[in-house]
C-alpha cells in the first residue's frame, strides 16, 4: 500500500453482506459486497466486492467466491485482510493520504477472540490505530438518535449476519443482546423452504430478490408473485415455478420469531425508567434486514411500541462510526491499551 504524507481517519462497517468505508470528511466513500474471489491454484486473488459477488455460483472449479465473514464476525483471517487491505486502498486513494485511526463496528456479544481478529486484520491493513465499536451504538448515532442523554433509547441493527439490540443511555449500552440471525437466514430460510416444497434448487441471489421484491412479515400486507428459475431435483433439468408472498412469508416466519424474541429479551431486562422512555419515544431499526418488507408493523404488534426504520437504515452503522470518530472521548468505546497510547 502506498503512504502519503498526511493520514486520514477511517470508519469501517464490516458487515458478513456489505462493507461500508467511511473517510473523515468525505462521508461513506465505498459501499461493497463482502466477496473475495480466488484461485485455489494460484492462491491469488482474482476480484474483490461487485466483481467478485457476480462471480458467485458461476464460477470453474479452481476459482472459488468466498465470503470471509459469518455471522457478523471473521471465518477466514488472511481473506478478510486482503479485502481490508484493498477496500482501505481503494478508499483513500482519492484523497491522496495514508490511513490514520481506524474504527471498526462489531457486533455486541463479539467474544475476546473475534474482537482480536478484528483488531489484528485492521492493523495490518496499515492502520495507525484500531478502534471498536459496537454496531447497535454506532447504528444509533448513524440514525440521529442523541445518546449522550440520560434517555432510555432503544435500537435494532439487523445486518447479514446477526441482528444487535440494545438499550442505550448516557453514551453507552445498558442492555444488549446480538443473535446470529439476520438478512443471511432470511435467505437461507427461503432456499430451504423452496427445495422441500418445490423441489427446485436454487441460489442465494435468487433467493435474496424474492426476499425484496416478495417477502412480508405480516400476512395480507402484500400480495405479490414471482417466477423463480432453478435446478429441479427430481428431473435434474433447469426449472421454473411460480411463488407467492404467502409463501416466502411462512418461509421466514421462525427467523423473525427469533429476533421478536431477542428484542422481548432486552425489554424485559432494561430498567423501568429507560422503559418508560423507550415507549414514549419508541425504537429504530437500522441495517439492510430492516427494509424487510412489514418488519417494523410485525415487530410494532407484538410489543406495543412504536418500531421504525431509519431514514437510511444500510448506511447508519458506517455514519455512527465516522460520526464517532470525531467524539471518540466522550463515549464508552472498547479499545486495546497499545492503541490508545499511540493515538495519544
Amino acid at each position: 500500500m502506498r503512504f502519503f504524507n498526511s493520514s486520514v481517519d477511517i470508519g469501517i462497517d464490516l458487515g458478513t453482506a456489505t462493507v461500508l468505508v467511511y473517510v473523515k470528511g468525505q462521508g461513506i466513500v465505498l459501499k461493497e459486497p463482502s466477496v473475495v474471489a480466488v484461485d485455489k491454484i494460484k492462491n491469488k486473488v482474482l476480484a474483490v466486492g461487485e466483481e467478485a459477488r457476480n462471480m458467485i455460483g458461476r464460477t470453474p472449479g479452481n476459482i472459488v467466491a468466498v465470503r470471509p465473514l459469518r455471522d457478523g464476525v471473521i471465518s477466514d483471517y488472511d481473506i478478510t485482510e486482503k479485502m481490508l487491505k484493498y477496500f482501505i486502498s481503494g478508499s483513500i486513494k482519492k484523497v491522496k493520504k495514508s490511513p490514520g485511526k481506524i474504527m471498526v463496528c462489531i457486533p455486541s456479544k463479539a467474544t475476546e477472540i473475534e474482537r482480536r481478529a478484528v483488531i489484528d486484520a485492521t492493523r495490518n491493513s496499515g492502520a495507525r490505530g484500531v478502534y471498536l465499536i459496537e454496531e447497535p451504538l454506532a447504528a444509533a448515532i448513524g440514525a440521529g438518535v442523541d445518546i449522550s442523554m440520560p434517555n432510555g433509547r432503544m435500537v435494532i441493527d439487523i445486518g447479514g449476519g446477526t441482528c444487535d439490540v440494545a438499550v442505550i443511555s448516557l453514551g453507552g449500552v445498558v442492555v444488549r443482546d446480538s443473535i446470529k440471525v439476520a438478512g443471511d437466514t432470511f435467505d437461507e430460510a427461503i432456499i430451504k423452504y423452496i427445495r422441500v416444497n418445490n423441489k427446485l434448487m436454487i441460489g442465494e441471489r435468487t433467493a435474496e430478490q424474492l426476499k425484496i421484491s416478495v417477502a412480508s412479515a405480516i400476512s395480507g400486507l402484500r400480495n405479490e408473485n414471482a417466477k423463480v428459475k432453478g435446478r429441479n431435483m427430481v428431473t435434474g433439468l433447469p426449472d421454473e415455478i411460480l411463488v407467492s408472498s404467502d409463501e416466502i412469508r411462512e418461509a421466514i416466519k421462525e427467523p423473525i420469531k427469533l429476533i421478536l424474541d431477542s428484542v422481548k429479551s432486552v425489554l424485559e431486562k432494561t430498567p423501568p425508567e429507560l422503559a418508560a422512555d423507550i415507549m414514549e419515544d419508541g425504537i429504530v431499526m437500522t441495517g439492510g434486514g430492516a427494509l424487510l418488507f412489514g418488519l417494523s408493523k410485525y415487530l410494532e404488534s407484538e410489543i406495543g411500541v412504536q418500531v421504525r426504520g431509519a431514514e437510511d437504515s444500510i448506511s447508519c452503522v458506517a455514519e455512527g462510526t465516522g460520526k464517532v470518530l470525531e467524539t471518540i472521548e466522550k463515549l464508552n468505546i472498547l479499545m486495546e491499551e497499545e492503541e490508545v497510547r499511540m493515538i495519544e
